[in-house]
């Protein structure tokens, strides 16, 4: 049985009547061959365009290389003011190798002067010299990038060396750098304000000294995260702002310019915060209806959301959001407190239902000898056993 359930979103309904007339969000469109802008708090995806195509990452696949130092000194693996020597052969390969840090051999840095080097220089030396000092070798590192995708759910991307650079199979896709960022937004609260870091002076070598990331101190609230570019894949951004407790993550790849991409981020969220609002519907444990019960010791069992329940949705999806709910009317008796029951949907324009388990609030013994013959006489005349439905709060 489905029944339509507006009861709890009398609110909410009555709101919608009041947008209808308010002209749609517009239709957005880009010039970035991929693009993703993500919802941080609810995961919503906002706008998509050729998500899951595997592209050239160039130094936005840094990011992986930052996750894994993140990670082991949140686990006490590393620290911050560890002291790294720069090798022989790091210098050899990396030095003044596209972006650089402009280490020097046998040069002592610490692990926080690394992940500057990385986040704010971009250098790839410095990526090389850190995968040497976590893993004993670049390549071993390597080896750790694709587990670590493997395990965060990236399926669209496979690496090659620590750093970006241009090798064939080295690709991520853009739902892939999506998550990545939202990651490191989520797993490391402490260490990911490094992002925000416009200036970043390694010694005194000035003509590398700024953050290449067109969002800091141009778009109100952003906070990271990383650009790339190469001649194949053009130019890209994987970026994050936050206002009034909102995050989104934008990613943006292909564009054929520094200025394109600084414009397509921008615009994607300021239309990401203009158009779309975060709606919290449901809070895990809620009751949202009350089912019959056949043949048991109760004449109704109240019915639960799983998990708490918000959306993120535009004006127009919220004028024509339909929320319902689908179980077996009645439920049979005996019903386990806590056992899946139904499953609550909620259904708008262009975009995948998101639904949730309902469960069941209570234990009801199943009825037995002449209670059963009698529950059964009384819910064929009355229904529901003859009693009345306990009215939702």
């Amino acid at each position: 049985m489905i029944k339509q359930f507006w009861a709890r979103l009398l609110l909410i309904s009555l709101t919608v009547m009041g947008l209808a007339s308010i002209a749609n969000a517009q239709q957005m469109a880009t010039p970035a061959r991929h693009a993703v802008l993500l919802d941080a708090s609810t995961g919503s995806i906002l706008f998509e365009k050729d998500p899951d195509t595997s592209f050239p990452p160039a130094s936005m696949s840094k990011l992986m290389t930052v996750y894994l130092a993140f990670e082991a000194i949140k686990e006490g693996e590393m620290r911050l003011d560890d002291e790294v020597t720069v090798s022989d052969e790091a210098w050899r390969n990396w030095n003044n190798r596209g972006s650089t840090m402009f280490l020097k051999a046998r040069d002592v840095v610490t692990v926080a002067d690394l992940l500057r080097g990385i986040i704010v220089l971009s250098g790839n030396d410095a990526c090389a010299v850190l995968a040497e000092h976590m893993a004993g070798s670049e390549e071993i590192f390597v080896e750790w990038l694709n587990a670590k995708a493997i395990e965060l759910g990236m399926n669209g991307s496979q690496f090659k060396n620590v750093n970006g650079w241009p090798a064939e199979g080295h690709v991520m896709t853009a739902r892939d750098l999506a998550n990545l960022s939202l990651h490191l937004v989520n797993d490391f609260p402490n260490l990911y304000p490094m992002f925000a870091e416009r200036e970043y002076l390694y010694k005194d070598f000035r003509s590398n000294r700024y953050n290449r990331n067109p969002l800091l101190g141009r778009f109100a609230g952003a906070d990271g995260l990383k650009t790339g570019h190469t001649e194949e894949s053009g130019y890209g951004l994987a970026g994050s702002a936050e206002r009034e407790g909102r995050r989104l993550v934008v990613v943006v790849g292909g564009l054929d310019s520094s200025a394109a991409r600084s414009r397509e981020s921008q615009r994607l969220l300021q239309y990401g915060f203009r158009n779309f609002s975060h709606y919290p519907l449901f809070r895990a444990g809620e009751t949202v209806d009350y089912a019959e019960v056949w043949l048991g010791g109760e004449a109704t069992v109240p019915l639960l959301i799983s998990d708490d329940l918000a959306i993120t949705m535009s004006r127009r999806q919220r004028a024509q959001m339909k929320v319902s709910i689908e179980y077996t009317n009645p439920i049979a008796a005996p019903i386990q407190k806590g056992a899946k029951v139904g499953t609550l949907k909620v259904e708008m324009p262009g975009r995948a239902a998101v639904t949730r388990d309902l469960v069941a609030g209570e234990t009801i013994d199943k009825v037995g000898g002449l209670g059963k013959i009698g529950a059964a006489f009384e819910y064929m005349l009355f229904g529901s056993a003859g009693a009345k439905k306990p009215e939702p709060n």
